[in-house]
């Protein structure tokens, strides 16, 4: 595949602008002797502001050359870093660091036992199960807010329909809902007949998943107008269901028995079956792949949601018992249940970004708000901000 380097110049400049990159530009072609002032100056001058290319010299561009298939890939893949990177709320806030150590994290004392969390966009929702509670902490500075109580066995959080979701996990399990506009109280169940053991929790637009780890089965809960709401419930080809996401199609949830990612029809049946690692637990889609933690084998599995193919199988970058993934639309966070940290990954390229402690506490679910990454740390009911 070759083109002319200009034409690909007003290419990658449509790609920036359609992304919201794009910026008021001279009309000169700055430091390049050989393109004209003409109609493609303009995108010439965008990319070279923008870092995509540098030129073939410090003062010659080269406009006729043709691009060969690498040329354009790494001109390519600078257009989406550039893209990502400028268009974040990360950005918009000046927050262009990771955290380096423990001591510069945020930290909020919330419920005991704290396991899974979910963002609403302003506020963290945590689900803490030793004491049954509900946490809502605001997003800008970490003040916890609110509690709400009655969530036995409360361990995974999901926002959709413009409420909170939390399962139970218990026998039967049970699905509570919180109304976000009203004040804090006691949670609300609308189902208690879930398979036992609740885990995952996805939404596909109009039911509620929930993967069921004890009883070896899949919940879909459907909304009503009156409560309880309906609930299916199929056991066929589940060991122990851990882990659930939804890919914008498909359902998926993690077998942490059988080390299988496993992708589901409408009805809930297993449609396609994924090897990865040893007990694969919190996975998370990225827009086009899913990230499975495999806290049995010290590894994650990358996997492309419209084939199920395993694209690659990341390893080191300080992992230990990896149990749950996150995505800010650009990182991928996961969480080292054994080792009380931390690991990045830039989720374009999949490179590793390093290893970060968060005090002790056993780092256990994550979300992310957009400018930050939130870590619930299970023994010592606290919340730490990235």
């Amino acid at each position: 595949m070759r083109t002319r380097r200009a034409s690909l110049a007003a290419l990658l400049c449509l790609s920036a602008f359609l992304g919201g990159a794009a910026e008021g530009l001279l009309g000169l072609c700055g430091p390049f002797t050989d393109v004209a002032a003409d109609v493609f100056c303009p995108f010439v001058l965008e990319i070279f502001y923008l870092g995509i290319t540098t030129g073939t010299t410090a003062t010659t561009y080269d406009p006729t050359a043709n691009v060969t298939r690498l040329q354009m890939a790494a001109f390519l893949s600078r257009t989406v870093d550039g893209v990502l990177k400028r268009g974040s709320r990360r950005a918009i806030l000046d927050q262009f660091w990771t955290a380096q150590n423990a001591t510069v994290l945020g930290v909020t004392t919330i419920g005991a036992g704290p396991r899974n969390l979910r963002s609403d966009g302003a506020d963290v929702w945590v689900a803490n199960f030793t004491d049954n509670t509900v946490s809502r902490v605001r997003g800008s500075d970490g003040k916890l807010l609110e509690t709400w109580t009655g969530a036995t066995g409360a361990s995974r959080v999901l926002v959709a329909m413009g409420a909170v979701f939390v399962t139970g996990e218990l026998a039967p399990g049970r699905l509570y809902r919180i109304d976000p506009t009203q004040a804090a109280g006691g949670v609300t169940a609308v189902a208690t007949n879930i398979g036992d053991g609740p885990l995952g929790v996805a939404f596909d637009g109009g039911r509620i998943w929930t993967a069921n780890r004890t009883g070896g089965s899949v919940s879909i809960v459907t909304p009503g107008a009156s409560i309880p709401w309906t609930v299916t419930t199929t056991a066929t080809g589940f060991g122990a269901p851990y882990g659930a996401t939804f890919d914008g199609t498909n359902v998926w949830v993690t077998d942490i028995n059988a080390g299988k990612l496993l992708k589901l029809d409408s009805a809930g049946a297993i449609s396609l079956t994924v090897g990865v690692g040893a007990s694969p637990a919190t996975p998370v889609f990225d827009g086009n792949n899913i990230w499975v933690p495999n806290g049995g084998a010290a590894t994650i599995s990358v996997v492309r949601a419209s084939t199920g193919t395993v694209l690659t199988t990341l390893t080191g970058n300080g992992l230990g018992t990896p149990e749950t993934a996150t995505f800010d639309g650009q990182r991928v966070l996961v969480t080292n249940y054994g080792l009380d940290s931390v690991s990045f990954w830039k989720a374009a390229d999949l490179t590793p970004l390093g290893s970060v402690p968060t005090g002790a506490g056993t780092p256990y679910g994550a979300c992310s708000d957009g400018p930050n990454f939130w870590v619930a740390l299970n023994l010592t009911g606290k919340l730490v901000k990235f």
